[in-house]
């Protein structure tokens, strides 16, 4: 039985997750729809729930098509880096309906729940 696959693929996973947080530099930034987007993900609050997540993504108004990627693209992060899945059942996230997103001062918000492996 060969045990250096599952090391390496181990190994590779750490490196991926480790890497979440790390500042990048805007040639590094992943663009969508053309465009790179200012995102962060937080914790609704701590003592609730350590699941429940917001989005908040700057410069709407350049793209929103490119804005919901990069929303799902930071909750999925987000949920990758504290709970090993890339589950998340969203309360308002990248496949609500246009008209009912929180779109304020050029910010989108989306509001999930990371599900655990």
């Amino acid at each position: 039985m060969n045990i250096r696959i599952p090391a390496v693929g181990a190994l590779v996973a750490l490196s991926i997750v480790a890497g979440c947080g790390t500042v990048t530099s805007s040639s590094d930034r992943v663009n969508f729809d053309g465009q790179s987007f200012r995102a962060k993900a937080k914790v609704v609050d701590k003592k609730v729930s350590r699941t429940d997540f917001t989005v908040v993504v700057k410069g709407v108004s350049a793209s929103l098509d490119g804005a919901r990627e990069a929303g799902r693209y930071e909750g999925i992060k987000f949920c990758i880096a504290n709970f090993g899945s890339s589950r998340i059942v969203w309360k308002v996230g990248p496949d609500t309906e246009p008209k009912n997103l929180r779109i304020s001062d050029d910010k989108l918000t989306f509001a999930g729940t990371c599900q655990r492996p």
